[in-house]
């Protein structure tokens, strides 16, 4: 039986004077509580209470557990009332894994007011292109790109991550501009590591989806590496929006096939099913809402 369920009974019935007292105050029968309190007595090994027809008293047992069980009671109120403090109470570390771009460039400057917002409140920002465990690792909320593979998450969804190709001016002056996406089959292609494989890049255009095979003069783990190469005037890049619309607004690279997109990728906050939610967490993906990244 429960153990402090058992405790509760007895000091209950220490005060009231009687099982049936004490049973109205648990909102249980007179019967459970004699059971309780014998499981108690089990456990203990001695009888707690002396029992009669008329009255009912403790023992000297009874007496010395008494003012143990009023203490047993008194520490689990007191952490119970710790932990729905804490749980009201926006405060604490907050361990978060994300994208590398995206973590760098779209959610690192939220974070700011989050922070000031909320000075009691820690965040450790893991920037990572790989697929962390939450429950292994330590991490409350994880940004992943890409379906959702985890059972028994909790995912919201976030805006799409756009795809864009897009290359120098240096680069289409000595190569020359793709009109059709089979035009890339002719031309050297920066391609990022975990977006596609087997060399083929998709797209939908004004003729449905293309699929066609690429010959990378670089494959690269890095959305930044691959932003670099660019720049450089290797070749197209295949990357994300995050990293290459500041370079495009500003002039430095040009949007390649702009009537082909590649296909958007889904993009997901992942948390723990934890319930009620932690108010520090509760109150983050509340950011991100207000900040119209989360829900889209």
């Amino acid at each position: 039986m429960d153990y402090l369920k058992s405790v509760e009974a007895f000091i209950l019935s220490a005060d009231k004077g009687s099982f049936t007292a004490a049973a109205e105050v648990m909102c249980i029968t007179p019967a459970m509580v004699g059971k309780h309190i014998r499981e108690l007595e089990k456990r203990l090994g001695c009888q707690l209470i002396h029992r009669s027809t008329r009255r009912q008293g403790l023992t000297g047992a009874g007496q010395r557990f008494y003012a143990h069980g009023i203490q047993i009671l008194s520490a689990v109120h007191e952490a119970d009332t710790i932990v729905h403090r804490l749980n009201d109470e926006v405060a604490g570390d907050l361990r978060i894994s994300a994208p590398v771009a995206f973590g760098n460039r779209v959610l690192t400057p939220v974070l700011t007011p989050f922070l000031l917002r909320y000075p009691e409140v820690n965040i450790d920002l893991v920037l990572t292109d790989r697929r962390v465990d939450l429950i292994e690792e330590r991490f409350q909320i994880a940004i992943r790109i890409g379906n959702v593979r985890d059972e028994g998450l909790i995912a919201l969804p976030m805006p799409p991550y756009r795809m864009l190709l897009a290359a120098s001016s240096a680069y289409l002056e000595a190569y020359g501009t793709p009109k059709t996406p089979e035009d890339l089959a002719k031309h050297n292609c920066i391609s990022f590591t975990q977006w596609q494989s087997n060399h083929f890049w998709q797209m939908e255009g004004p003729g449905g989806r293309y699929e066609v095979e690429i010959i990378p003069r670089l494959i690269v783990n890095s959305g930044d590496a691959v932003r670099q190469a660019a720049l450089s005037g290797l070749g197209i890049a295949f990357n994300s929006a995050v990293i290459l619309e500041a370079d495009i607004i500003s002039g430095k690279l040009h949007r390649v096939l702009p009537d082909y997109t590649p296909p958007m990728r889904p993009m997901h906050l992942l948390r723990l099913p934890i319930r009620p939610v932690p108010s520090t967490i509760a109150a983050f993906i509340e950011h991100l809402s207000e900040e119209n990244l989360i829900g889209q």
